[in-house]
């Protein structure tokens, strides 16, 4: 074979081994480093069963779930799942499907969730987070703190634990427990759950002065009715409540549900708190109904908005157009946009503490 023939191919086979030369083998950590690196798995949600003084409305136990990442950077999520405050709403035999009675459903599982509990999706503004995932099952909007001796129009006996405080607070105990200095918080919560969402930014944000708490509500900004004070008090909202001379300055007769945003914001000046709504939410409407209220969400929405925007500076929304109802749990997270502002953009510079503007549908009239 002639020599310039040998000599290109003893460059090839070099070349093949990794600019190795043909009498140096290659090393097996050499071959190792050649193969990319695979992402590493999402963690595994994992469910906690507190007991205590935690339990569901019918009293079946009560669960809440963790998956565990970042320790300086906590999402703290209240899931929704409706409410209820007479025997036929709170019957979960009744069929009227106005709550979600039990942990242990669907409903009440992240694994089945999209959106911001999609681990796998590129976009995620929460990927690598640690999350928690407070389940709802006592149709009280997480604010409750009374049993109460319901009676169905059928004449049936029902008790019902409103427990919301203390399941709640057996999940914000366990992550005092397990994250003691997060550097970020981000308390969030859907339908129900943001309701009070905005009250247990507050409660986040006493025990850790260290860190930057956002808070984030999502699908119940349209409340505007009278009835509001009537349900808080049957819950027992204020019962076991902090000892906050900001809470205490408000008329328990008139409380409504943008007042938390009021107290947290009197006590905590600095934070960032947010709404996120459909101008239309079906499921809003229907509750108005049910407290008695038949105006379109849509105008009632606006008016909370603007009021909470003219009494907090740091309070920001987003109104997107059409009927859904929330929006962190599903992949819509993803897909919705009002003009150029993209909702997953939004939540990612919201939950990253950067500003954000108010977005609504109103301003380039693509709400209908």
């Amino acid at each position: 074979m002639p020599t310039r023939t040998l000599l290109a191919a003893a460059a090839m086979l070099a070349l093949l081994a990794g600019c190795q030369t043909p009498d140096e083998p290659v090393r097996a950590e050499d071959a190792a480093a050649a193969v990319p690196e695979a992402p590493p798995s999402p963690a595994a949600w994992t469910a906690i069963s507190p007991g205590g003084d935690t339990l569901c409305a019918t009293g079946t136990p009560y669960t809440f779930h963790v998956r565990e990442g970042d320790a300086s950077r906590v999402m703290i999520f209240l899931n929704g799942g409706g409410a209820c405050w007479s025997g036929d709403l709170c019957d979960p035999s009744g069929g009227a499907g106005a709550y979600t009675p039990f942990a242990e459903m669907d409903a009440n599982n992240p694994a089945t969730k999209g959106g911001a509990f999609d681990a796998a999706n590129p976009e995620n503004p929460f990927a690598g987070w640690t999350q928690v995932f407070v389940s709802y099952c006592t149709g009280d909007a997480h604010l409750g703190a009374k049993d109460i001796d319901y009676t169905t129009s059928a004449g049936q006996a029902l008790t019902i634990h409103h427990r919301g405080k203390a399941n709640v607070q057996s999940a914000l105990d366990w992550v005092y427990a397990n994250y003691p200095a997060p550097s970020r918080v981000f308390v969030g919560g859907g339908s129900a759950g943001a309701i009070a969402s905005p009250f247990y930014a507050g409660v986040v944000a006493d025990h850790y002065p260290q860190a930057e708490i956002v808070q984030y509500g999502g699908g119940a900004g349209g409340y505007r009715a009278g009835a509001v004070s009537g349900l808080l008090e049957t819950w027992g909202t204020f019962t076991s409540m902090p000892d906050w001379p900001e809470l205490a300055a408000f008329d328990r007769a008139t409380f409504t549900t943008e007042d938390f945003y009021r107290v947290t914001a009197a006590r905590h000046p600095d934070m960032r708190m947010s709404q996120f709504n459909n101008v239309d939410d079906e499921v809003q409407q229907m509750f108005l109904a049910l407290m008695g209220v038949g105006d379109p969400v849509r105008g009632l929405m606006q008016a909370n908005l603007d009021e909470l925007a003219a009494d907090l500076p740091n309070f920001r929304s987003y109104s997107a157009a059409g009927k859904d109802h929330t929006l962190l749990r599903y992949d819509r997270l993803y897909t919705t946009k009002v003009s150029d502002a993209r909702a997953v953009d939004w939540v990612r510079d919201l939950a990253e503490g950067r500003d954000v503007g108010r977005v609504t549908c109103e301003a380039d009239s693509s709400c209908d």
